[in-house]
């Protein structure tokens, strides 16, 4: 507590006595695994019967995994749907749903932070402290992983059940030491690590949203997120700072798109995995935040497919998925009163297919 006491009467000093030349302001623009049974299976096998004198030929078809998280339009989630509730369109094709549990497994989220020098450590301070406050969120079983980055990703501790091993390290992160924050390496090389973990598995990801120097393109790192199941909650740790200067006219037009760029880079990451981005104005809003990404990964509704469309032609695949009534018709909803509300369906928003092959 006394630590955490003399780092905000630090910042507070520093906000303080603030005067951004408008030079500086460019700046801010800019494993071991938890024990998992057998990595969960990218395909099947389909074969073609043998008839005399022919070869049996292999092609595999992969499956295609869907997180699906449910709520109404006042953010309640909606419980209790069966297989039947869902229907899910690739490309606009319905497709056969193979897969359906609704997912009460353990967590296995990687906590992924910026530790750097930009925003006057204002993002480094709030991540650390922000990571520290989401642990009270997760449960004796889940397992969580904490892994900051700058100039490069570092896991600072790997997957664990023990929560006072990851307070502990985020103790140590006091001063950062570069001012670069590479964000799209560090996504890609996080979801990389989970790519064969099985389950459901997220990505907290508490970050400005600013890129500076990163050896992948934005692109690159939206096309990666496109093979990938893995679910990113983005929390964005620099929007108190950006008010705080845009308030006193300390941001010029230049300055202000990089914050709007930054932000919108996080909720992509966000929307294109199914998960969400919050930007708090004041902590008071992250005890809400914080039990809204535990909720969503604790009312997750796993589905499974086949695609009907087999050619490997490595293109982007676009997924819906909407709530049906056992007939096909709409699924309705109603509140407590039997009045009816409207919902939201978050989900992934595609994959890539696989390229090359037999029959290419």
């Amino acid at each position: 507590m006394r630590r955490m006491a003399i780092r905000a009467a630090v910042l507070g000093a520093l906000i303080a006595t603030l005067i951004v030349p408008a030079s500086e302001l460019r700046a801010l623009g800019q494993a071991q695994q938890p024990p998992q049974p057998a990595p969960q299976p990218q395909g099947q096998q389909q074969k073609k019967p043998e008839q005399p004198g022919e070869f049996a030929i292999s092609v595999e078809v992969p499956l295609v995994n869907v997180d699906v998280v449910a709520t109404d339009n006042g953010g309640n989630f909606i419980s209790g749907l069966k297989k039947e509730n869902f229907r899910i369109l690739e490309d606009g094709v319905p497709q056969t749903i193979t897969n359906f549990a609704p997912t009460d497994a353990p967590i296995t989220i990687v906590m992924l932070i910026e530790f750097s020098r930009l925003g006057y450590e204002v993002y480094a301070y709030n991540s650390t402290t922000w990571a520290n406050d989401f642990l009270s969120q997760l449960n004796r079983d889940d397992w969580v992983a904490l892994e900051t980055f700058d100039m490069r990703p570092r896991i600072e501790v790997d997957f664990t059940r023990d929560k006072q091993e990851i307070r502990q390290a985020l103790s140590h992160l006091i001063f950062p030491g570069f001012s670069e924050a590479n964000l799209f390496d560090a996504v890609i090389d996080t979801i990389d690590r989970l790519q064969d973990v099985k389950g459901k598995k997220a990505i907290l990801l508490l970050a400005s949203g600013f890129d500076t120097f990163s050896k992948n393109s934005l692109d690159k790192a939206l096309k990666r997120l496109q093979q990938t199941d893995v679910t990113i909650y983005a929390v964005g740790v620099g929007q108190q700072l950006f008010e705080y200067l845009d308030a006193r006219g300390r941001l010029g037009g230049i300055s202000r798109m990089g914050y709007y760029q930054a932000a919108n880079q996080l909720r992509t990451f966000a929307s294109r995995t199914g998960g969400r981005a919050w930007f708090p104005r004041f902590d008071g809003e992250l005890p809400s935040i914080f039990r809204e990404v535990a909720a969503s990964l604790r009312n997750l509704y796993s589905l499974g497919y086949t695609p009907s469309n087999k050619v490997r032609d490595g293109k982007f695949r676009k997924i819906k998925v909407e709530l049906v009534a056992p007939d096909g018709s709409p699924l309705v909803v109603v509140d407590q009163k039997g009045k009816r509300v409207k919902y939201v369906v978050y989900a992934r928003e595609g994959y890539t297919a696989p390229k090359g092959g037999v029959g290419d």
